[in-house]
């Protein structure tokens, strides 16, 4: 039997994909998102997929503390969870109406969906995750380095959790880490911005002339949470062509 494995946003991107690296190596994958029509059709292609019942799901909005305890009484009604990868967010509020109301909900709308939704789905799991060999992986972003500030800023904040985490659970033997990509293809991240003329300012800015890939990120996240990188906590490993200031 396959360890025990939470996607939080599993339904889409970077989250399907790092389900499905997981599923692929017989862990039992348990995706979690706001749309049950998203993580039900994901959770039936992976299952279809890789011959098995390895994949489950439940809706629940992660920023809510109530929803989030339910979520994790589903999670683990049935065993403890060797593995949490807290992948949902996004920039919910990108813009805002120039008033000092609009920038406070500019602030507040990205803060829930991207470090609430993390924060309050690692505690509630924290009591039942594997002792030791536990492991933790934040999605961050290379915005967390450059900004815009309401996105960037809460990225950052999950930077400093992420260190939270690893100095209160190492002793442990429960290590943290985050991944922070750059500019990825194949996702729902930018909605409508993503024109081509954006997509190409995006991939413009790396040194390597290419977009990143949902099952790139997606591998250096089976890596943080594999038994091989029991010494790794602590870190923020990026992946974005180069994309960030100081290069």
């Amino acid at each position: 039997m396959g360890r025990r494995i939470v996607v939080s946003g599993g339904g889409t991107g970077i989250g399907l994909a790092t389900a499905d690296t997981f599923a692929a190596e017989g862990d039992r994958v348990v995706i979690l998102g706001r749309r049950a029509e998203v993580l039900r059709a994901a959770a039936d292609k992976l299952n279809a997929a890789h011959g098995a019942e390895l994949v489950t799901w439940t809706s629940a909005d992660l920023s809510d503390p109530e929803r989030t305890r339910r979520a994790a009484e589903f999670i683990t009604a049935d065993g403890g969870v060797d593995v949490v990868v807290t992948n949902a967010g996004g920039n919910v509020a990108p813009s805002n109406d120039g008033t000092l109301e609009g920038i406070a909900g500019q602030y507040q709308r990205n803060f829930e969906a991207n470090v609430l939704t993390a924060v309050l789905l690692t505690e509630a799991l924290l009591p039942h995750l594997t002792r030791p060999g536990g492991r933790i992986v934040h999605l961050s972003s290379v915005a967390a380095l450059r900004g815009p500030g309401s996105y960037g800023g809460t990225k950052a904040a999950l930077h400093t959790y992420t260190f939270e985490l690893a100095r209160r659970l190492g002793p442990e033997g429960v290590t943290a880490n985050a991944v922070a990509p750059g500019y990825v293809e194949d996702t729902e991240f930018f909605g409508e911005r993503g024109t081509p003329e954006f997509i190409a300012q995006q991939i413009g800015q790396t040194l390597t002339g290419q977009p990143g890939t949902p099952v790139e990120i997606a591998a250096a996240i089976r890596y943080l949470a594999s038994p091989e990188a029991a010494y790794v906590t602590g870190q923020v490993l990026h992946i974005n062509g180069g994309a960030q200031y100081g290069r």
